[in-house]
């Protein structure tokens, strides 16, 4: 998405996001485990939201937690914000973009001994701008 005025009604999103994005950025779905085209991405970038461009995660907090979705150790400074989840009958933690409060995914304190945390984000939710090489 570029830097227009962003959406200002879910009838916007959804003529903006392809169907699946929308899914689960809008309301709060989630991507199959393994299916996500950033799994195994190794390319050196920053990942922004889908939705909206804001940049969210730097490559190099990415790590594979095994887990079947994306995961990362910490987000970029400001750029995302937490709400309490209690669907399902347990306690989560959801990770929104801060620009657009769009759903990515949820954060775990079962991460890597830098900081104990794992980002576990959808695919679906990102963009990944890659670095360029000189």
């Amino acid at each position: 998405m570029s830097t227009k005025q962003m959406p200002v009604n879910e009838d916007e999103w959804k003529k903006i996001l392809p169907e699946d994005a929308y899914r689960v950025l809008r309301e709060k779905g989630t991507e199959k485990p393994g299916t996500g085209k950033y799994l195994h991405e190794k390319r050196q970038g920053i990942y922004r939201c889908a939705a909206c461009g804001n940049p969210l995660f730097g490559s190099d907090a990415k790590f594979d937690s095994g887990t079947g979705w994306p995961s990362f150790d910490q987000a970029l400074p400001d750029a995302v914000e937490y709400l309490e989840d209690m669907e399902y009958g347990m306690h989560r933690v959801e990770v929104v973009c801060k620009k657009c409060q769009s759903h990515l995914g949820h954060v775990f304190d079962d991460g890597p001994e830098t900081t104990g945390k794992r980002y576990c984000m959808n695919s679906v939710c990102l963009n990944l701008e890659q670095k360029n090489h000189e």
